[in-house]
This record gives C-alpha cells, sequence and structure tokens, in this order.
C-alpha cells in the first residue's frame, strides 16, 4: 500500500469511501489546522472554532458512503466549515437577540399574556405526555435536563442519530399540536 501522505486528496476520498480509517486519518491531519484556522478566523473562539471542525470530521465519517465533492476536495472542506459557521453565528445571532429582548424588558407581563402563557406551558405538557414512551424519553432529557444528545445515547443506549429522529419527531409532533395556540400567542406578544 502507498504511503498515504502522498496520496492526493481525491485518491483519499475514494479510499475514505471504502471504510478506510487510516485514509480518514489522513484526510484530518492534512487539513484539522486548515479548518481550525479558517472557522477561529470568523468566530474569534478556540473552543468553539474546535468544536465546528470536530462536527465537520464527524459529519463526513458518518456520512463517507454518501457525500458526494463535485469541485475539489479543500473546495468542498472549506464551502462546508464556512457554512458552519454561518449556521452558528446565526444561532448566537438569535440567542443574543433574545437576551437583550429579555433585558430590556420588551415582553410586558400583563395578565392576558400571563394566562396565554400558562396556557401555552399546560398545552405543552398535554402535548409531552402524549409522545410515545422513547420519544417523551428523549425529549425530557433534552429540553428539560438540558442534556446533549451524546449523553443521551449514552443514558439511553441508544444512538446519537436515534436522538436527533426521536427529538425531531418529538418537536413535530408538540409542534403540531401547539400551532394554533402558538399562533394566538405570538400575535399577542407582537402587538
Amino acid at each position: 500500500m502507498p504511503n498515504l501522505n502522498q496520496l492526493s486528496d481525491e485518491a483519499l476520498v475514494l479510499l475514505l469511501k471504502q471504510e478506510d480509517v487510516d485514509a480518514f486519518e489522513e484526510l484530518y491531519n492534512r487539513y484539522w489546522d486548515k479548518l481550525y484556522a479558517a472557522a477561529y478566523k470568523r468566530v474569534r473562539s478556540k473552543e468553539t472554532s474546535e468544536e465546528l471542525v470536530q462536527d465537520f470530521f464527524t459529519s463526513l465519517w458518518l456520512n463517507r458512503n454518501t457525500v458526494q465533492i463535485h469541485s475539489s476536495f479543500e473546495g468542498y472542506l472549506f464551502t462546508s466549515i464556512r457554512y458552519l459557521v454561518l449556521n452558528h453565528l446565526q444561532k448566537e445571532l438569535v440567542r443574543s437577540t433574545y437576551k437583550e429582548a429579555i433585558k430590556t424588558d420588551k415582553v410586558d407581563n400583563s395578565t392576558e399574556e400571563t394566562v396565554m402563557l400558562n396556557d401555552l406551558v399546560l398545552n405543552l405538557n398535554k402535548e409531552v405526555e402524549q409522545l410515545p414512551i422513547k420519544c417523551k424519553s428523549v425529549f425530557e432529557l433534552s429540553r428539560r435536563e438540558y442534556k446533549t444528545n451524546k449523553e443521551i445515547a449514552l443514558e439511553l443506549g441508544i444512538s446519537e442519530k436515534t436522538v436527533e429522529n426521536q427529538l425531531t419527531k418529538a418537536l413535530r409532533r408538540i409542534r403540531i399540536g401547539l400551532n394554533g395556540l402558538m399562533l394566538s400567542l405570538i400575535l399577542l406578544l407582537t402587538i
């Protein structure tokens, strides 16, 4: 077998698709620092940059059989990191906007809003109780005990993908169940 560090990216990707862990490691070692630098340049956080790069490589390994690269592998890498960074920044913007809204007390706690919020919480709890057992367990560990998907998977003895699927299923069912009530609350809060 040829020395992996002498192979082209494309050759390594072909080996990766054949489940070659060494080829994956070579790509990881070849590009980790460059991707970290690209992420850090935008988010200015060591931990966040490391997490984004790890997320990318985890996704690459998990999707190694289905990944389609239409340009150069290096182009694919940097485009992927750019999208992960943008997604992260968008989430941070939403969080900071929400925190700022709470700080400036834009939420008026009138009696009507309090009643509507209490109705929402009551209906949310009813919807959660109606979830299938597995879905309910995953939802409660995630949203009420603030555990990560990895922690939930370990605790329940299931894969992280199953945790993601169960959360998606739970959120979809809850969203459908609360649709009318949420719309009323949103309209009330925006008036």
